[in-house]
């Protein structure tokens, strides 16, 4: 499939802004991966598809542009564009660069809108944050739940208390990640802004400003190269709302169960599911792995209650 080049609106934008972008070229999107099992997924028939050598070139030529003219490139070239964000600092400044975005280009309509996910085990301060953040910037906020429960109660008489200790996968899998590809299909997104950074480590030491995941999705982390302080620095400078614990020493803000103030200094996700290996909720890691591994978990445990019960196991889709 022949390459198209961007649009001269875009193509100006960039030359009068900053030189150093030539080019900045987008393809027809198709799936990155050939997981056989891609063709049932939300987003396939949105777009997604970079070719390798168009993603090293993007990402060349974006990392050169501050992280509102990144933002700007998005909204301009990405179609069916949403914000994922847990309302963590780095989601706040973003939310705020695109509200900038907004008022100069759609007279103030927010451009972007956010998906946040109810896992129903966020701070009273993180959901206090997501009503003020929606009123404060006049953004759409999609709100997905885990699938068919609309309360904790309902989760827990479900799956069982503390499902996050009994078993982790099953439970990022869904609170998070299934609720996530539903958001995504029902509302038809393709392309994704995250808040994550390089100098949160772990598996995001190295992550790119443009990727393709496994599904097809493309991802967009505009914050990429900036560190703790540049984010703490714009927050304070642009008057951002931002979480009450951030006072109290919280620095990655996640489920009450997983979250306290970091252990070490130096990073800042220290504090995020302390004492042990795991770095990421499962948003970021390979979808059809948890898929399968959730169906297996489920299945294990209908099993469980039909030799408890007696009942007829009901087969998991």
């Amino acid at each position: 499939m022949s390459l198209k080049i961007v649009s001269k609106k875009v193509e100006r934008e960039f030359h009068k802004n900053n030189k150093i972008v030539q080019s900045i070229i987008t393809t027809p999107i198709m799936p990155s991966s050939t997981n056989t099992e891609q063709s049932n997924e939300p987003g396939r028939q949105s777009f997604a598809a970079f070719t390798p050598s168009h993603l090293k070139h993007l990402n060349y030529h974006l990392s050169k542009l501050p992280p509102k003219k990144i933002l700007e490139w998005a909204i301009l070239t990405l179609p069916n564009l949403y914000q994922t964000t847990a309302f963590g600092l780095t989601g706040c400044v973003i939310a705020d660069m695109i509200s900038k975005i907004s008022i100069e280009q759609n007279d103030g309509k927010h451009l972007v809108p956010l998906i946040f996910l109810d896992t129903f085990y966020h701070f009273p301060e993180t959901l206090d944050l997501a009503n003020k953040f929606a009123t404060h910037y006049n953004v759409p906020l999609k709100i997905y739940k885990p699938s068919g429960l609309a309360t904790v109660g309902d989760l827990e008489r479900e799956h069982g208390q503390r499902l996050w200790e009994v078993n982790e996968d099953m439970y990022d899998f869904l609170v998070k990640v299934e609720p996530a590809r539903r958001a995504y299909a029902e509302l038809d997104v393709a392309a994704v802004i995250t808040g994550r950074r390089r100098s949160q480590k772990g598996d995001r030491a190295e992550i790119p400003i443009v990727e393709v995941d496994g599904t097809g999705m493309v991802k967009l982390n505009p914050l990429a190269y900036w560190d703790f302080q540049q984010v703490w620095t714009y927050i304070r400078a642009n008057k951002v709302p931002y979480n009450a614990l951030v006072d109290q020493g919280y620095k990655s803000i996640g489920d009450w169960h997983s979250t306290k103030a970091p252990v070490n200094g130096d990073d800042e996700r220290s504090g995020r599911w302390d004492g042990k290996e795991k770095t990421e909720c499962g948003l970021h890691k390979d979808y059809f792995k948890m898929r399968a591994a959730f169906i297996a978990s489920k299945k294990k445990q209908q099993q469980q209650t039909k030799q408890g019960s007696g009942a007829d196991l009901v087969a998991v889709e």
